[in-house]
């Protein structure tokens, strides 16, 4: 998946937010809270890191897939090995899943303001 689909497929989430952090990288929040990474925007190989299910987070590592996240591993974070390692509609549906599970945190009022 390229940066941009990247982008997209996150900013189509409900209540989605970016902001650029640290050394640059691309992060996307929900509620304050972040689902997904995208490494720096000039990096020519970007790093796609997101929030991922205990199961997912086995299984994309037994694969070869992925790797635990720098810094988030004990959160349940994995690190793509490459950008296009899994389809498209693949990464989609992680990143619909990161979504979900943090959304699923937050508070009743933050959901309701942000129509989850």
């Amino acid at each position: 998946m390229s940066p941009k689909a990247f982008h997209t497929a996150a900013m189509a989430l409900p209540g989605a937010t970016f902001d650029v952090k640290w050394r640059g990288d691309r992060v996307y929040s929900v509620g304050g809270k972040m689902f997904a990474t995208a490494g720096a925007e000039n990096d020519p190989n970007p790093r796609y890191s997101f929030k991922v299910s205990d199961l997912a987070f086995e299984h994309l590592i037994e694969q070869g897939l992925a790797v635990p996240a720098p810094y988030l591993a004990r959160a349940k974070w994995v690190q793509l090995v490459k950008t296009d390692v899994l389809p498209d509609l693949e990464l989609t549906a992680y990143l619909k899943e990161a979504h979900r599970i943090v959304a699923g945190g937050l508070t009743r009022a933050l959901k309701a303001t942000l129509e989850i």
